[in-house]
């Protein structure tokens, strides 16, 4: 037996192993595929390491995360910091082989993945940051940037509408360094592909723009490496159509009931025994030899690139000068920018936040923007960063069409790549569209930002559709992402501070209306909520408001003074307010008063949890209809009149 029939076939066998032994797993896709991900990684491949964060490393996602245990082989095999021992704890708590790829869990993994469709669109948002880092930064001679981006697809990902919608939009924009590598056993876990697909996937490529490679005999090391070079050669994405068996050298091969199957001892046993392994969790001396051959030449290419760099700072002084600033954040005085409101009175929060983001996006070349066809309405445009094209690669503004999952799911891709500052928009209605893909965000701990504009029932004559009220129930039932829907410039601010700080996810709510002017307080707003309108005692009532109601509670707190000692508290975003200490959260909350009231046009129930059992909440809990937004708002109970009703009959009850 040749050497790469024997590795190829200890791949299989030790994978196999480290399923039965979690007693779950998904056999079919990890031996189905073995044959391709030996290719990659012994011939094509490039990485390092011992520098798992080299900068010009191919990166690769296993976009059918099920598939993991194949890739935690490889990654032992090829001298990752994966051992033979955390192979043994697959889907263990707490170890390093979890039961789909995790991102900074796994040494070697780019991306978490599970969800399908996911990493296809995040390849594509790899491939499009590759492309823009590679205009900027690369000169003749000095190919800087030139690593490709891979991805293990099967036919589940290549249903999923996010899947579909990246590589439409990467076939328009002709990412040329971006492979799908697609298991096609036309097989599914309820049973035959054609149950529920039966399209011409070469065809449906080629007529979004892509090259299309196709290897009949999927499950052969050597056609499999052949395809995979033939993709490199190619000037578009290209997509090869591996024809694999599901679960290959199983009893089973061929047949749904493999997909997630766990091979008892028996089976096992019979399985190894086709492929000539007698033993558990042993990797022979010449199978490691030959996989770390790979390992080294990543090595030598990744001295190569350092070389070749040195000789590029030379060369091109000054443009090695600008690729060294792009790792470098300037720190940007965001309370200068506080010091300047004065300018952005009357506005509305889509309009601020227009200003605001084109100064920071002026300092910051890392920034990058888009949105889901929505540009002119929600002001998520780079001035004078130009529209990225095939044309112009170093364009910074990005058109995704209507795809808000996808914008979403390959922004993830583009904050992934390296050190882009990625910021996409749309309607607040239409965030849904995009949760799968920021709850991934979140779990990542990713840094990308979302402009959610016509933040509430205001929006008015579109009708309940565009009328967003569980939106912000939703985003802030997310673990990890930070919701802000400020009520003026300084606010505004607070949140871009958390968003440069780089602590993961920020969602900003943005009206379309304008908005009161309020003082609010730039420091304070830091903590998430604080004391807008403090009492002139004790106070026997409190207001507490987002965004475009803290105006409307300024308001009301204006008439009630009159009668009872008030207090306005904004919550700019309840998320970072609930970081706080216990004390700073009572001092705030003022859990004294006689009442507390929540005034916000959603229906987010958190609110109760901060007026107490005997508090109000002025929400919406119903769709409105179409008319003018004033309108809407005011029938819905947003005004002063019914509001401070609903609190005088509230106290006058609770006195009763």
């Amino acid at each position: 037996m040749n050497i790469i029939d024997k590795t190829l076939n200890y791949v299989k066998s030790i994978t196999a192993q480290s399923i039965s032994n979690a007693g779950s797993g998904h056999t079919g896709a990890a031996l189905g595929t073995s044959a391709i991900m030996l290719a990659l990684f012994k011939d094509h491949y490039n990485f390092d390491v011992s520098d798992t964060d080299f900068l010009n490393r191919d990166r690769f996602v296993m976009s059918n995360g099920h598939a993991c245990p194949v890739y935690y082989t490889l990654l032992s095999l090829f001298g990752f910091d994966v051992s033979l021992q955390d192979l043994k704890k697959l889907r263990v708590l707490g170890s390093k082989t979890p039961g789909h790829p995790e991102y900074r869990t796994t040494d070697g993994v780019e991306v978490s993945t599970g969800p399908l469709g996911q990493g296809v669109a995040n390849a594509v948002g790899m491939a499009l940051a590759s492309s823009i880092m590679a205009e900027r930064f690369n000169s003749v001679g000095f190919p800087i940037i030139d690593n490709y981006t891979y991805c293990l697809a099967g036919d589940g990902d290549l249903m999923e509408g996010v899947a579909q919608e990246a590589c439409s939009l990467a076939g328009t924009l002709n990412l040329n360094r971006l492979i799908i590598l697609y298991d096609s056993n036309e097989v599914t876990m309820d049973g035959s592909l054609n149950l529920s697909n039966r399209e011409n996937v070469a065809k449906k490529f080629k007529a979004m723009g892509w090259s299309v490679v196709r290897c009949k005999r999927g499950n052969n090391f050597h056609a499999c490496s052949r395809a995979i070079e033939k993709a490199k050669k190619l000037s578009n994405p290209t997509i090869i159509i591996f024809e694999t068996t599901i679960g290959i050298g199983t009893e089973k091969e061929g047949t749904s009931s493999v997909h997630g199957l766990a091979l008892n001892q028996e089976e096992l046993k019979v399985f190894n025994s086709k492929l000539g392994v007698y033993e558990n969790f042993y990797i022979p001396n010449d199978v490691r030899d030959f996989c770390m051959a790979s390992s080294r030449r990543g090595k030598l290419n990744h001295e190569k690139w350092n070389q070749n760099l040195a000789v590029y700072a030379t060369s091109n002084p000054e443009l090695y000068r600008q690729f060294v600033n792009f790792f470098d954040r300037k720190r940007i005085d965001l309370e200068k920018l506080v010091r300047t409101s004065y300018k952005w009175e009357g506005l509305s929060g889509r309009e601020l936040n227009k200003i605001v983001f084109n100064e920071i996006a002026e300092k910051l070349l890392q920034v990058v923007a888009g949105s889901a066809d929505v540009t002119n309405s929600t002001g998520c445009f780079i001035e004078n960063g130009g529209n990225y094209n095939t044309g112009n690669r170093r364009g910074r503004n990005i058109h995704f069409g209507v795809r808000e999952h996808a914008m979403a799911a390959i922004m993830n891709g583009v904050s992934l790549y390296e050190d882009f500052i990625p910021f996409c928009s749309t309607f607040l209605a239409f965030s849904n569209y995009m949760l799968p893909s920021i709850r991934l965000a979140s779990m990542m701990e990713l840094n990308v930002s979302y402009f959610f504009t016509h933040d509430s029932i205001y929006v008015g004559a579109d009708g309940p559709s565009h009328q967003p009220i569980e939106q912000l129930s939703q985003l802030r039932s997310i673990i990890g992402l930070k919701v802000f829907r400020p009520c003026d410039a300084s606010e505004l601010l607070a949140g871009y501070n958390h968003v440069l700080s780089g602590e993961g996810p920020v969602a900003f709510i943005l009206s379309r209306q304008k908005m009161q002017v309020v003082d609010g307080k730039y420091k304070e707003a830091l903590q998430g909520g604080y004391i807008l309108k403090p009492a002139q005692k004790d106070a026997q009532v409190v207001l507490y408001a987002t965004g475009s109601e803290v105006g409307l509670a300024l308001n009301v707190a204006k008439e009630l003074s009159k009668k009872y000692d008030v207090s306005v508290v904004s919550f700019p975003c309840l998320e970072v307010f609930e970081e706080q200490s216990t004390s700073y959260k009572n001092k705030v909350l003022q859990k004294n008063a006689r009442l507390r009231v929540a005034i916000e046009a959603s229906n987010d129930a958190r609110w109760y949890k901060y007026v107490g059992d005997n508090g109000l909440v002025i929400d919406v809990n119903s769709y409105q209809g179409s008319g003018n937004g004033s309108e809407v708002y005011s029938k819905a109970g947003f005004n002063e009149k019914d509001i401070i009703r609903q609190i005088n009959k509230k106290l006058s009850h609770d006195e009763n």
